[in-house]
């Protein structure tokens, strides 16, 4: 299932916290290019999963867009930052500057191609700035697909995408869960505490009348890991394609129409028809577009352009949340 969510104040906490449990959330916080327009801000979007929380890029003046759509810098586990252009990366240190002056003691990842550990630590020095918390920075390695960091929750690994300077895209997969035990069966077979861990770390049962209950007849399947897939900035590249192959939910930058496809050639970004082929080829489930060209008011032309290629295809809207 694809569904997007627009949110009021009021509603917000209710609907979305129903569908955590089942999906992995997706919150546009910024969907344009190179710089704000049209009540369209610069590149970023939160990652939630099981009620734990990830940056991916972080454009300028994400910290507002953060506090519009509720929601607490505080809690940021990891921050993802695609490339070293500033609209992918210039509302960082105003908002680690921010966790700090509130007292964040918690350390933050940040996985980055190489150089912004030095960006953010010169910032530091000549603003006297002294970070309350630690930071972890990664460098990634943008010409290879692996892993570069993971938690209890999900993997994440690299995706070399084609752009002007060192680039990456991420791959968020969700690390599968354990079975979880069916209650009605705890209480008709009288199964203790200790049975119940062991029976959820993967043991199978013998009740009082010596009857063996297996493993999987006493748990419920949990659902399907969940994979979304993150592709800033890049030009066309069917080099992508087996790294997202099959996966639930893919955006990638549309950042022209077609009849600019020179101009997308020349700045290394991709047209809509491009990023819909890339998912048409890919067989992804979903895509999401986004990173969209100042001169677009309107942005159905490449809503349109998109699903001419690739029905399930879905603009990235500020203030949305993106339920896979």
């Amino acid at each position: 299932m694809f569904d997007s969510h627009s949110f009021s104040t009021k509603k917000k906490k209710k609907s979305y916290f129903y569908n955590k449990k089942l999906t992995l959330n997706i919150k546009i916080l910024g969907s344009n290019s190179a710089s704000p327009a049209h009540g369209r801000h610069p590149s970023s979007q939160m990652l939630e999963l099981d009620n734990s929380f990830y940056m991916i890029d972080c454009g300028e003046g994400t910290q507002f867009r953060l506090i519009e759509n509720h929601l607490s810098y505080q809690k940021i586990e990891a921050i993802f930052i695609s490339h070293l252009h500033g609209d992918h990366y210039l509302g960082l240190i105003g908002l680690l500057t921010t966790m700090s002056m509130n007292n964040r003691e918690k350390k933050l990842d940040i996985i980055a191609p190489k150089g912004l550990k030095e960006i953010v630590d010169v910032q530091c020095l000549y603003s006297k700035t002294i970070l309350r918390f630690p930071i972890e920075f990664h460098v990634i390695d943008t010409l290879s697909n692996q892993k570069i960091w993971e938690n209890e929750l999900m993997e994440v690994f690299s995706i070399p995408l084609v752009h002007k300077i060192e680039t990456s895209g991420f791959l968020f997969k969700e690390k599968p869960k354990k079975r979880n035990i069916i209650k009605e069966k705890i209480q008709l077979l009288n199964i203790a505490v200790e049975d119940i861990i062991a029976i959820k770390n993967g043991a199978d049962f013998t009740d009082k009348n010596g009857q063996l209950h297996s493993y999987e007849s006493l748990t419920y399947q949990p659902h399907i890991p969940k994979i979304y897939a993150y592709c800033s900035d890049t030009e066309y590249s069917e080099a992508i394609i087996p790294i997202v192959s099959e996966i639930d939910l893919l955006y990638h930058e549309a950042t022209f129409m077609d009849v600019h496809k020179a101009r997308a050639a020349e700045t290394k970004h991709s047209t809509s028809v491009q990023a819909a082929t890339i998912a048409q080829k890919s067989n992804v489930k979903n895509l999401l577009i986004g990173h969209y060209s100042s001169r677009y008011e309107n942005l159905d032309g490449l809503l349109d352009e998109a699903k001419g290629v690739f029905i399930n295809t879905k603009l990235a809207l500020e203030g949305d949340w993106y339920s896979v």
